[in-house]
């Protein structure tokens, strides 16, 4: 490891688990304010279904990233959610949270949900809400880059995990679930050329010419020498030489 990033491994480990700290508090706070304007949509707004979907979609969407940022259904999210697992930095994290602070930011334009309707308190946490998660976005993305070290495969959430460590870790752990699955589809559509080895060899001549030559009989023979394996009867004659390919000049 670079000796710059070795030296922001340590005090990344406190800083980022600083960061988780203010995300789950901001993410509260805006699963909080998507409640306040529920309730303030039923009371004021005519088209109240549609206001309240929105907000039970943020409020819903601000609990699952709450749940991501703790310790506990790591196996579900690296299986079904790579993008938000220790595999990956905190860069979907942060896109997520601007997005979901600027459509919180951005129903303070209605009616049902102005300054008035609301109330100065809750119009407060409502505005309070919405800019701390923006911000808290545009954090993550640099932490995200910051922490991170690309030669050793290193991201920022193994960084907010094991600290100085996190070399050591990775090398040790096996790889994601995620990275495993892709493994197994490439190898699956991998052809034969690709998985197994060749070993014919081919030669020049027979690659150029496949025909054989095959050579003359062999007149001048010692009858004894083979004769302990001649089992030929009688009434069987040897065939005529003349027909022999080599004597007529026919190759094969």
């Amino acid at each position: 490891m670079p000796l710059f990033k070795r030296s922001l491994a340590g005090p990344g480990y406190i800083i980022l688990n600083v960061i988780r700290l203010l995300n789950i508090i901001g993410l509260i706070a805006v699963i909080v304010a998507s409640s306040v304007m529920l309730v303030k949509t039923f009371v004021i707004s005519k088209f109240f279904f549609f206001d309240a979907v929105s907000h039970i979609i943020t409020a819903l969407l601000s609990l699952f990233l709450i749940i991501t940022e703790l310790p506990i259904l790591r196996p579900y999210v690296a299986e079904n959610w790579p993008l938000l697992s220790p595999s990956s930095g905190f860069v979907t994290l942060g896109i997520i949270m601007i997005i979901v602070g600027v459509s919180v930011l951005g129903n303070l334009n209605k009616e049902a949900t102005s300054e008035e309707s609301l109330g100065f308190s809750y119009w407060s946490i409502v505005i309070a809400s919405g800019i701390i998660v923006s911000i808290l976005g545009v954090v993550n993305i640099i932490a995200s880059y910051l922490f991170r070290n690309i030669s050793l495969d290193i991201t920022s959430r193994m960084v907010r995990a094991h600290g100085a460590v996190a070399p050591q870790k990775a090398i040790s752990s096996p790889r994601s679930s995620h990275s495993s699955n892709y493994s197994r589809r490439r190898s699956f559509h991998l052809g034969r050329a690709d998985s197994l080895p060749t070993y014919r060899t081919s030669t020049p001549q027979m690659a150029q010419d496949p025909r054989r030559n095959i050579s003359a009989p062999l007149n001048n023979l010692n009858p004894a020498q083979f004769s302990k394996f001649d089992r030929r009867g009688d009434d069987i004659e040897q065939p005529d030489l003349a027909h022999h390919p080599a004597l007529s000049g026919r190759m094969i």
